[in-house]
């Protein structure tokens, strides 16, 4: 009996066996079909590799098609290193070097894309998001690759000198894994932060994650009154009253607090502070062209010309009224006050305000409608040369999932199309 047990496990173990190599057709498993996703499996499937890619949500790609409001800004002709934050400074601009503006654009050329630059950023010319996502859904289906959707990762293992991988409804092998499971940000579109507990479960480190290029929420109550205001406007985020970041724009004021493209670039810092427990302010510059004297001098022109005339008429045709109703109030200048009786002082002092309205940041428009995600997978732990894993052979790591994210303007997708290209290049060599 005992004798029949173990022959019956020893079959067992070689139909398993069996079983597994019927599935072991993948040399590659990309995990997250994103931009950085299936610019991995198309070049890991053009050195010849047989490429499985999982994706979670119903099709793949749905993130491309949200960006540049629709119009997919995919790169842009200016690279810095003031472009990319990450806790490894150095990290981001290495990996550009490799696969950067110039071959990302004639990658997509070659796949068929007509580019269109405005100013610097990079478009399709058909100014269509969906544009960029048929090339790469047909260069996939061309090269063969194996696509798995609405499959969610469960675990990974290593095993037989590769990894195994479970999902919902199958498990399957490969030799070597491609992590490009996203971030936080966006979750609708599939980012949901798995992608990290896949990472620490192969003995990769997080750097906090915290939402970015979003806007923030602000103690202050008065925002409300300004809701739906658009303007020119510096703003400078500070931490702890120390600068850490300033960007110029089109402020948009909200309900909530502040947001526009000046306070996305600066938000990332605003969510780090605020997960440190810090005093987080931003200081609003309704003048960024201007110095504050000429603001005040002009003030004082109005002022001498009109004494008799109403308070809130002294603002007329310098900046928005929702604005400036709200700065006069702020400043202790009741609208309906006859000039000459205001003191001097209080002028003075709306005068500031208009060149530094100082708000209390209380939090971020979090994860859901943030367009990147700050922190990630530390990227001490990856060869910046090949995306792969410094702690485990085979293992790579890209995109959203690292701790990179750009600033607006293209450069989250770059980021995308260059490690993925590096990861898949590499991955399929070996």
């Amino acid at each position: 009996m005992q004798y029949k047990t173990v022959i019956s496990k020893i079959v067992s173990k070689q139909v398993i066996e069996t079983e597994w190599k019927k599935f072991m057709d993948a040399e590659i498993i990309i995990i997250g079909g994103g931009a950085s996703g299936l610019m991995a499996a198309i070049a890991a499937g053009r050195k010849g590799k047989k490429v499985i890619l999982i994706e979670q949500k119903d099709r793949i790609g749905k993130k491309i098609l949200a960006t540049g409001n629709g119009k997919c800004n995919f790169s842009n002709t200016y690279q810095d290193s003031r472009c990319y934050r990450s806790d490894n400074s150095s990290f981001p601009i290495k990996v550009l070097e490799r696969f950067g503006v110039d071959e990302t654009v004639s990658w997509f050329e070659n796949l068929g894309i007509l580019v269109k630059e405005r100013n610097g950023y990079l478009y399709p010319n058909s100014l269509q998001a969906s544009s960029i996502l048929d090339v790469l859904r047909l260069e996939t289906a061309r090269l063969g690759i194996k696509v798995y959707c609405e499959e969610r990762v469960t675990k990974i293992k290593e095993y037989n000198q590769g990894f195994r991988v479970f999902l919902r409804r199958r498990e399957i092998t490969g030799k070597k894994i491609i992590l490009a499971a996203g971030g936080k940000a966006s979750p609708q579109h599939g980012s949901d932060g798995s992608g990290y507990l896949l990472a620490e479960s192969l003995g990769h480190h997080i750097i906090p994650t915290v939402p970015a290029l979003t806007g923030l929420k602000v103690k202050e109550g008065f925002c409300g009154k300004m809701a739906g205001v658009r303007t020119e406007a510096a703003v400078s985020l500070f931490i702890e009253d120390k600068l850490v970041s300033k960007d110029i724009g089109e402020l948009q004021l909200t309900g909530y607090g502040i947001s526009g493209i000046p306070v996305f670039q600066v938000s990332r810092y605003a969510g780090k502070g605020l997960l440190e427990k810090k005093k987080v302010t931003a200081q609003i510059d309704f003048f960024p062209d201007r110095k504050e004297e000429d603001i005040w001098r002009k003030l004082q022109q109005n002022i001498k010309a009109h004494p008799d005339d109403f308070a809130e008429d002294m603002l007329t045709g310098i900046m928005n009224k929702k604005i400036y109703l709200v700065l006069m109030k702020e400043a202790g200048i009741k609208a309906n006050a006859v000039v000459k009786s205001v003191p001097t002082d209080k002028w003075r002092k709306l005068s500031a305000y208009m060149k530094g309205l100082s708000l209390h940041i209380i939090d971020s428009n979090g994860f859901e409608t943030a367009q990147v995600t700050a922190g990630g997978v530390d990227t001490r732990e990856i060869n910046e040369r090949t995306m792969e894993s410094k702690l485990k052979k085979n293992l790579y790591m890209i995109g959203e999932l690292l701790d990179v994210d750009g600033i607006c303007g293209g450069y989250n997708l770059q980021w995308a199309w260059s490690t993925g290209f590096i990861a898949g290049n590499h991955a399929g060599t070996d």
